[in-house]
């Protein structure tokens, strides 16, 4: 079993020691995301889970328990996310700086194969223009060239959640944000730049969950929960079974995920998991790091 922690929450930054508590209990609880009063019991002991990924924009918080992880039995990767916008749309991030160290200094602690750089999502507007993507992710990839073999990359995906918060910040702005960037006229040539990028650094490129469109631009379909990249990294012997949970063009392998929507205190704008960073900090006030689930059922 797989381990997803997680692609409703960032674990490492806001919720360390409530994980921690559940590895060494063996389990934890999980909500239903869409029927919260279905509770699932989800094993943790280490001979039930063949690796954990964690997802995070800042794992520093978690660094210093990784070798207690790691002693307990478990093994795990990174997916790092890393974009270059700043407030409005990231308004609670670390600095920039930081997160950037913490890349480098987790890569140099786990390997550059167990830390991969998500530059997503891609957002294209008359302000952050290929021409602007083209340039942030050139200084990104040389400031984290040695520390990753691959970076992941996806473009915007328009939800009601994500309209509701990104139209003031049109408004206040003037910044109109392109509903469908792959239809955009610069796109071949942005990803083109991105290949090119990342090859002369050493690091492979691929697509998250993205339609045949970015195909056509060579930019290889990929998978954040990766069975090929753990069995490389840990012999785990996994099967490829695609995970029908997901998205019909993500082809992550099957996974359990362990996190609880609404409850990132990042404050992201364009976050798909995230109603509103006020009903995140309402509902992360409820969070009980000894409970057995992240957040206690309604």
């Amino acid at each position: 079993m797989l381990i997803s922690a997680s692609r409703r929450t960032d674990i490492p930054a806001f919720y360390g020691e409530w994980f921690m508590r559940r590895l060494r209990a063996g389990w934890c609880g999980v909500a239903n995301p869409f029927h919260p009063s279905r509770i699932s019991r989800v094993s943790l002991r280490p001979e039930d889970v063949d690796a954990i990924v964690f997802w995070t924009r800042d794992p520093a918080p978690l660094e210093p328990r990784l070798d207690e992880i790691a002693g307990m039995g478990f093994r795990y990767y990174f997916l790092f996310t890393l974009t270059p916008y700043g407030p409005p749309l990231e308004p609670h991030l670390p600095p920039h700086a930081a997160r950037r160290e913490a890349f480098r200094r987790l890569a140099a602690r786990l390997g550059p194969a167990r830390v991969i750089w998500r530059y997503d999502p891609i957002i294209l507007s008359t302000r952050l223009t290929a021409d602007y993507h083209v340039e942030a992710f050139v200084r990104l990839a040389d400031e984290l060239k040695g520390s990753t073999e691959r970076v992941i990359v996806s473009f915007l995906d328009f939800h009601r959640k994500t309209e509701r918060r990104l139209a003031p910040i049109e408004a206040a702005g003037g910044d109109l944000i392109r509903r469908d960037p792959l239809a955009h006229s610069d796109l071949g040539r942005l990803t083109k730049a991105l290949a090119e990028i990342t090859a002369e650094r050493g690091m492979e490129l691929q697509s998250c969950a993205e339609d045949s469109r970015l195909d056509a631009f060579g930019i290889k379909p990929g998978k954040c929960v990766d069975a090929d990249l753990i069995n490389r990294l840990f012999g785990a012997g996994l099967k490829r079974a695609k995970d029908k949970g997901q998205r019909p063009r993500c082809l992550c392998a099957i996974s359990r995920d362990i996190g609880a929507v609404d409850t990132c205190r990042h404050g992201c704008a364009y976050c798909y998991s995230t109603a509103s960073h006020e009903r995140a900090i309402e509902r992360a006030r409820r969070h009980d790091p000894a409970g057995p689930m992240l957040i206690p059922a309604s």
